[in-house]
């Protein structure tokens, strides 16, 4: 049995759309388990996003079931609340009350030695023909007429911002009920619990709490090995230990209980005032200070406390692997679904430890299994905000599968699954063997940077090196957007177009700025004709083509285009010219900048001079703009480093040149997006 999927219903950030995490799939889980070498990354979820969007609260939903932990008014999510209460107050009679849901999808092997006493309850006729099955979970009220009594009294009673604190108190009050359903809707009622089908060993990122940590926890596995040992060859540990306590006690008792004694009898008579010393000496306190923990390197023993904290916190999870390994037999892991989840592991790892997480958690699991030769059916669940991780994830299984992506969409837990058929979808127009070009094109360079996309507050894709050099000075002086993390991206534009699915499900507001890409004969080249309109001029720009209904006619145009959470720049007419690439753009809206026309005399002079001439008003650089783009063709890192060089050392900030009009338009919109969001 596997763990498939676990659907989370107002607890916590959850609401009840866009709120199901899905682990392994049966096709991965089952290919892992015919595998003669153990790789368990294409079988580990993943699940990641920024910070406080709702990662650590899916283990801890679960902790809660499989604990039997009470459910309070915090573990509700408050906009539910409010939403209830704004209901409550609008109608007399009072239809819904409060509950949460988790509803777990169970998967089922083909020939497995799984005993499924456990689950029969919640079996009904399909499931046994789909190999799987559902639990529904709810955390109801014990008495809804009295909660709905109790409401209308407050309600009556307190307003505004009293009035929500008292229904919270409410809830805080009111008996909750745990009850369990199946697929069909009826109540399980016979004596279940699910902690009788999961068990979960939670590591948590906090998990080193003094120096001494990596000992303790090496002590205990220890103990428990030496325990096991004991009682495997039938040795009664216990009445050896006491034997050492007696004997200990009575050389104890001769050496010094006897002279102490006999000094307080000068102070107080026997029966009065007496003392006895003696060894207690327990099988526990034997193993607590067995293990001193230290660390080798090129043949110098440095001790624990000298210990790097990032090799220690990868040391703890090793640790809490070797421990959950050991203490459980054999047959608990046919009865059960078994999680293991590993909780921001990064923490005070460097990014090369990161990078290589899951290929290490991989090795550590496959020589306990090979040492232990136990069938562990184990899924390993990791939360995370490491880019890093995330692409170790990726490169480790060669799969986009079993990632779960997490953010933030009016103030509910958005969950995007996943999936490589959903990032490069399977058509008939998609030919096969470029289908899986673009896959493999995908998992390979997201390696490089722009995994960071999946952790960025907005996106920027650009297509050249000008763009990226100068957007960055632009945005870090921008007084609203330099205080979100925007990434900015460098790809050529039909390769671009491979990202653009993987953008839509991340649903990160992102300015895709290209360029038209007007076609020009040969000879409109060579004598480097200036575009004064787009009348039956055609584009070459496939994401254009693609945004514009494969339309590759420039006359129609609009001025921009928005899809989803994206939003294609590119240029317009600018002093009566329409530009073909960002420098040209530039070159048009400021070429009676000073400081641009001193960059160009710099990188290129004898063409600027040719152009300019006698010309003191600079005109002769507007209407000679797509001849200085095609000189500055081969040059445009010098042209974009000594532009941003000069935009450094300026002292007055007049002669910053301005964006052209369409990538200012694209700021603007992205800069509305980001400041409405948050």
């Amino acid at each position: 049995m596997f763990l498939k999927s676990l659907k989370i219903s107002n607890f916590r950030k959850f609401g009840t759309e866009n709120n199901k995490i899905e682990f392994v799939d049966a096709s991965s889980y089952q290919e892992q388990k015919k595998g003669r070498e153990i790789n368990i990354a294409p079988t580990t979820t993943l699940i990641v996003g920024k910070n406080n969007c709702g990662k650590t609260t899916i283990v801890n939903g679960l902790e809660k079931l499989l604990n039997n932990q009470e459910f309070k008014a915090n573990d509700f999510n408050f906009s539910y609340l409010k939403k209830l209460l704004v209901e409550y107050e609008r109608n007399q009679s009072i239809i819904e009350t409060p509950f949460l849901q988790f509803r777990i999808g169970i998967g089922i092997e083909d020939n497995s030695n799984d005993l499924i006493s456990n689950i029969i309850p919640f079996m009904i006729l399909e499931d046994v023909d789909r190999s799987e099955l559902e639990i529904l979970i709810k955390v109801e009220l014990d008495d809804q007429e009295i909660f709905k009594r109790d409401v209308k009294l407050l309600i009556d009673k307190y307003s505004g911002i009293e009035r929500f604190d008292k229904f919270l108190q409410l809830i805080n009050t009111s008996q909750f009920n745990t009850n369990y359903y199946n697929a069909g809707g009826e109540v399980v009622t016979s004596n279940f619990s699910i902690n009788k089908l999961i068990e979960l060993r939670a590591i948590k990122a906090n998990n080193i709490e003094n120096e001494k940590s990596l000992s303790r926890a090496f002590s205990k596995i220890i103990e428990y090995r030496y325990k096991a040992l004991f009682e495997e060859e039938g040795m009664n540990l216990d009445s050896q230990i006491n034997l050492i306590n007696e004997e200990l006690t009575r050389l104890i008792s001769n050496k010094h209980t006897k002279d102490i004694n006999q000094s307080l009898e000068g102070i107080e008579s026997r029966e009065k005032l007496q003392v006895l010393l003696r060894a207690d000496l327990t099988f526990q306190k034997l193993m607590s200070n067995l293990i001193k923990y230290e660390y080798v390197e090129r043949d110098i023993n440095i001790p624990e406390n000298q210990f790097g904290l990032g090799y220690t916190k990868l040391m703890m999870i090793i640790a809490d692997l070797i421990d959950y390994m050991e203490k459980y037999p054999e047959d608990s892991f046919n009865s059960k679904v078994n999680l293991i989840s590993i909780e921001e592991p990064e923490t005070f790892m460097h990014p090369q430890m990161q990078e290589l997480f899951i290929k290490n958690i991989n090795d550590t699991i496959g020589s306990l299994l090979k040492s232990k030769n136990k069938n562990v059916n184990s899924q390993l669940i990791i939360t995370t905000h490491s880019s890093h991780i995330l692409n170790s994830k990726i490169h480790s299984g060669n799969t986009f599968n079993n990632i779960n992506y997490i953010t933030i969409e009016n103030n509910f837990t958005h969950i995007v699954n996943l999936h490589d058929d959903i990032i490069i979808p399977k058509s008939q127009s998609y030919d096969k063997q470029k289908r899986e070009n673009d896959l493999k094109f995908l998992k390979k360079h997201i390696k490089y940077k722009v995994s960071e996309l999946f952790f960025s507050d907005a996106i920027i894709f650009v297509e050249g090196v000008t763009e990226e050099t100068l957007l960055k000075y632009y945005i870090d002086k921008d007084e609203v957007l330099n205080k979100y993390y925007i990434s900015i991206f460098n790809i050529d534009g039909a390769h671009g177009l491979v990202y653009h699915e993987l953008i839509k499900l991340l649903k990160v507001p992102t300015l895709l700025i290209t360029d038209l890409d007007i076609k020009r004969s040969e000879t409109e080249k060579e004598t480097f004709k200036q575009i004064s309109n787009l009348t039956d001029r055609v584009t070459t720009n496939e994401t254009i083509k693609k945004y514009n209904s494969n339309y590759e006619k420039l006359d129609s145009l609009p001025n921009q285009l928005e899809i989803d959470n994206m939003y294609i720049a590119y240029q317009t007419e600018v002093e009566g010219y329409f530009a073909t690439s960002f420098e040209e753009a530039l070159i048009l809206t400021n070429y009676k900048n000073v400081l641009l026309n001193s960059v160009l005399i710099k990188v290129k002079p004898k063409i600027y001079r040719e152009i300019i001439m006698t010309d003191k008003r600079f005109q002769k650089i507007k209407e000679n703009s797509y001849k200085l783009q095609k000189k500055l063709a081969k040059s445009k890192s010098d042209f974009a480093n000594e532009l941003l060089y000069k935009l450094i050392i300026q002292e007055e900030v007049v002669n910053t040149p301005s964006m052209p009009r369409y990538i200012e338009s694209g700021i603007i919109w992205l800069t509305k997006k980001l400041v409405k969001e948050n």
